[in-house]
Formats: C-alpha cells, structure tokens, sequence
C-alpha cells in the first residue's frame, strides 16, 4: 500500500481559472501618467464601463488633473460619475473589484504597490514599451472585459515578496522602552500607560505607536546595492537563520519568478515561470568566478545584512521605489507574501509567457540552419564526386 504521505500533488496551471463569487460591479482603472497616447483609449473605457456595463469606475485623483482630460468634453459628462482616491491615503482594500491597467508593466507593479494585502484580479492591456506583463490588445476591448466580466479567462497567480527591515536602533528603543515601563508608569487618572512596544495605551484599549519598520509586498523584485558607495558591498546572506554566503560586489537581487525576466536576467539569472513557486537570489557583478544565481524554495526566509566588516553601508530598493540606506546591524528579512498577484491571461499560463518571452526579449531568435538538400555543393551525388576527387588528389601528392 502507497504512503499517501510521499505522493508529491502538482498541480496542472490550466486549473487556475477566473472565478467570480459575485458579478464585480467596481472597477479601478490605472492609466500610465503623462503619456498621451494613452488618454483616448483610457476615456473610451472608461466611457464604456460606466454606461455600457454600469459599474463603479474609481481612478486617481491625479489623473483627473491632466489639462488635456480637462479639455475633452466627451469625458466632461462621464467626470462626476467616478470615484476619485489618493495615493497613499486612502485605502482601497475591499473597496474594488476588479483592476484593469492601460499601459506598460509599470501600471501593473503600481497595482501591486497599491494593494499591500489581497490583490483584485487584474486585466493588463498593452499601451506602453515593453509589455511583458500587458498580454492583452486594446483594439477589441469591448470583447475581452466582457468575456473576464463573465468569468470566461485563466489566471497566473504572480506570487509576491514580503520584505521587513529591521533597524538597529529601533531595537535600541524597544529595549530603552520595556525598561523604562518597568520604572515608571503614567497616572492612572489619565487612563493612558506605557506599552511594552514603545506606544500608548488608551483606556479604549486603542494602540498609538511610532512608525513601523519598512513592511512592503514587490512583484518584482527587492534589490541591495552600494548605492554611491566606491567600494564594494560586503552583504551576508542568511537562509532560516543559516548563513550561506558574503556578497562581494555591487549588491544582491531577490526576486519572484515574475522578478526573473526583469532586472535578474540582465543581471545573468534563469528565467522562471511565474507559476514556480521559488525565490532567486542572484548577485550584481560578483567579485567571483564561482559565484552565480541560486534559485531556493518559496517557504524560507531570507536575511540580508550589511557585513560588520563592510567598508561602506548599503542601499535597498523595493521594485524600484522607497529606496532606503541600510547601516551597519540593520536586516532586510524576506519571505514569499501570501498575497499574489492575480494575472489575468489572454491566452493562458504557457502561451502568454512564452509569447512574452518572444516578442518582448526575442527568446532564441537565430537564423535557422540550412538542411543538406538546401545546399547545392552537399547533394547526394555531388558530395560522392567530392570525396572521389580528394582522394585522387592526395594520390598525386603521394606520388610526387
């Protein structure tokens, strides 16, 4: 009898479908900023989706402001009938439905940025550069929104990284804190008491701290370099608390399989399918010969510190933005997020990577080789006459 325990279950991507649990009746439209080309199909949509479909259109505040929607009376009409937000003041958790983005593979990493925790599936079309992320066209919009509004697309569920620092000093303060609620504590008239974690206490029972450390999601990728530095980095890398290795050079990409075929694969990395669920680590210009990317499993965590023998400090980015000095006894922790990014396909799992790779990256393009029968001097009975004539001719040789 089989041990079901040491039966390994894979599962099949053509499983990963679209569901809907209820109609979506909310939509957030993202449009790449400050690109004209981009405005026409954006009002089109939006046009559409709110008196052909009738559903909740929220976009950006910022948005709005561009002069040239401002001018267009066609999206004058529609203007009132959308719900506007902030970023980083308002919270969209919850709120939103469905995510559709016109433009590059920016508006997608945005999508990401904006959702720190579930991610609404999102429908990319492909209105900017480089489109490895946008698998849709817009010419047929109508047809293919209609088609994910009724539940008929694949899904690719981009994982994505959770990365927490941890400062030195804010450890500091902790320990300065918890010693110093020991020692005193406020009136208990106030109904406010020290915690232990450096905040307040209310008689509510509400908690009012400080700041946290960086706690953010990428899609991409969380990259650790020397910043202006001219030396070295000199990065640890720690996996489940085991060091594994010193980074000598300019820094270290984490990434998601999504992650690979950006700035790790300039970088030398493999490209992974963003089903594969893994982490790459990969180096930026390794003072090495030996020292190349590593792919480890999705369940670990990794630890990033600035070596104590590090001439310099280092500098860490997440998917390009909030970029940050990391100091000596600072740590970067990273782990694979819970919360996906759920792609929506045009084709499916396989067809739209494969086809990104492609179009985007030009995957293995080569001339192809000529077959025998192509070549006029190989023929079958050209290439006897040849092999008859060498063989006369290094007789003569011989024989002088």
């Amino acid at each position: 009898m089989k041990n079901p325990a040491m039966v390994m279950q894979i599962q099949d991507p053509a499983s990963q479908r679209l569901t809907w649990y209820k109609p979506p009746l909310t939509v957030l439209v993202i449009k790449k900023v400050r690109d004209s080309t981009v405005m026409a199909p954006f009002v089109q949509l939006v046009e559409w989706l709110v008196q052909e479909k009738h559903m909740v259109v929220w976009v950006e505040s910022a948005v709005l402001d561009d002069l040239s929607l401002q001018e267009d009376k066609k999206f004058q009409s529609i203007k009132e009938k959308l719900v506007t937000f902030k970023d980083g003041r308002d919270d969209l958790t919850d709120r939103i439905d469905f995510i559709v983005c016109l433009g590059g593979d920016g508006t997608l990493l945005y999508a990401s940025l904006l959702f720190q925790q579930s991610v609404p599936p999102v429908m990319a079309f492909h209105l900017g550069s480089l489109g490895f992320l946008t698998p849709f066209q817009f010419d047929n919009f109508q047809e293919q929104v209609t088609n994910v509004l009724e539940g008929h697309a694949a899904l690719t569920l981009r994982s994505r990284l959770r990365c927490v620092i941890y400062r030195k000093s804010e450890r500091r303060k902790d320990s300065d804190c918890q010693q110093h609620q020991m020692n005193c504590s406020l009136s208990a008239d106030s109904g406010v008491s020290m915690d232990s974690c450096g905040g307040l206490h209310s008689s509510s029972g509400k908690t009012s701290s400080r700041a946290p450390s960086t706690n953010i999601l990428v899609l991409n990728e969380v990259v650790i370099d020397r910043g202006p530095s001219p030396y070295l980095s000199n990065i640890d890398l720690f996996l489940d608390g085991k060091y594994i290795t010193s980074v000598q050079g300019d820094g270290l990409i984490v990434s998601t399989p999504t992650g690979s075929t950006a700035y790790a694969v300039a970088a030398g990395a493999s490209m992974i399918h963003p089903s594969v669920p893994a982490i790459m680590v990969t180096p930026i210009c390794p003072h090495s010969l030996s020292f190349r990317p590593i792919v480890v499993p999705a369940g670990v965590e990794l630890k990033i510190s600035v070596s104590p023998d590090s001439r310099n400090t280092s500098w860490v980015s997440f998917d390009g933005r909030n970029r940050q000095e990391l100091f000596h006894g600072d740590s970067l922790r990273v782990t694979t997020s819970i919360y996906p990014v759920p792609s929506i396909c045009a084709q499916d799992q396989i067809s739209d990577w494969f086809d990104s790779l492609a179009e985007c990256l030009h995957w293995n393009v080569r001339k192809k080789q000529k077959c025998l029968d192509e070549l006029s001097d190989l023929t079958a009975s050209g290439s006897e006459d040849t092999l008859d004539e060498l063989e006369r001719g290094s007789d003569s040789l011989l024989d002088s």
